[in-house]
């Protein structure tokens, strides 16, 4: 009788392993079905693995959606600035550029990041 609860026991909790496993190894962790704070410590992470040169595309499979989005087009280049929530400011319910990262591109290639390359850009 002992030997048969261990045996049950011990298939629930190799069976619960193995849920447990293919529930992380398989069920794909969007951005977009994270809660706020995850999302930022999320960005912040990606964000630091980017590199100039990759397409608008690559940040988009990579971050998802962008929370702040500008662009126009000047002298036939296409300048977008895709902002990322990365820090907590206010409780007010409202994501502002003052807590987002910057990305910004040029004809879809990223070309600069962060707060000191989007003065810049605004200053042009």
């Amino acid at each position: 009788m002992n030997s048969k609860v261990t045996r049950l026991i011990v298939s629930g909790i190799a069976l619960y392993a193995i849920f447990v496993f293919l529930v992380v190894a398989f069920y794909p962790d969007k951005p977009e079905n994270m809660d706020w704070q995850d999302r930022e410590a999320y960005n912040k992470v990606q964000i630091t693995k980017l590199k100039l040169g990759i397409t608008r595309e690559e940040v988009l499979a990579l971050l998802g959606s962008p929370d702040i989005t500008e662009a126009k087009i000047e002298d036939g280049t296409t300048i977008q600035v895709m902002f990322y929530r990365t820090q907590h400011v206010r409780a007010d319910g409202l994501t502002t550029q003052d807590e987002c990262t910057p990305l910004l591109f040029e004809n879809d290639k990223l070309i600069a990041w962060g707060e000191g390359a989007y003065s810049s850009y605004q200053e042009s």
